[in-house]
């Protein structure tokens, strides 16, 4: 017969549970994963919004050109002296009448306005949300006009490549 002798309550604790250390060096290896994830996940969302801008921008910019081209073409009236560009970004959404449609169809541009995702959530569905340049302004300082020939963010951070997006 073997005899079997009492365990210790040291060697008990150790075989049933763990030590202080062991949480301690499992707490500082989960703080160091997740100070490593942090700074990757907030890289992941600002990524997201530079598409949805870039992806926005180009939207309102292929508009504001199938506007410009549908003018030119004699689709949209325009007067002597105008660039050919709507006035407002409303009237890419709200269509204007053809003028080389018998039945005076309207012609849209977009479905809505996007949004920029660079701005804050209570400006972003606002008219003045986009920063506006007419035809007559230089391109390196943008201002508002009688029409509208682009867009661009008003958000004054910087993209991950460096550039401003206002400069998108």
């Amino acid at each position: 017969m073997t005899r079997h002798r009492p365990l210790r309550t040291g060697i008990r604790f150790r075989l049933f549970g763990f030590t202080f250390i062991e949480l301690m060096v499992t707490l500082a290896i989960m703080a160091v994963l997740v100070t490593v994830a942090v700074p990757l996940l907030q890289i992941n969302v600002q990524r997201q919004k530079e598409r949805e801008l870039r992806m926005a921008l180009t939207e309102i910019r292929e508009a504001l050109d199938a506007y410009k081209r549908a003018s030119e073409q004699g689709r949209i009236p325009m007067r002597i002296g105008e660039s050919g560009y709507p006035q407002t970004l409303e009237q890419l959404v709200e269509g204007v009448e053809d003028q080389r449609s018998p039945t005076r169809q309207k012609m849209y541009f977009l479905r809505r306005i996007p949004a920029d995702p660079m701005v804050s959530p209570e400006e972003r569905n606002s008219a003045g949300a986009w920063g506006l340049r007419s035809y007559d302004s230089p391109p390196d300082a943008p201002a508002e006009g009688e029409d509208i020939f682009d867009v661009y963010s008003r958000s004054d951070k910087v993209g991950l490549n460096g550039v401003p997006y206002r400069e998108w």
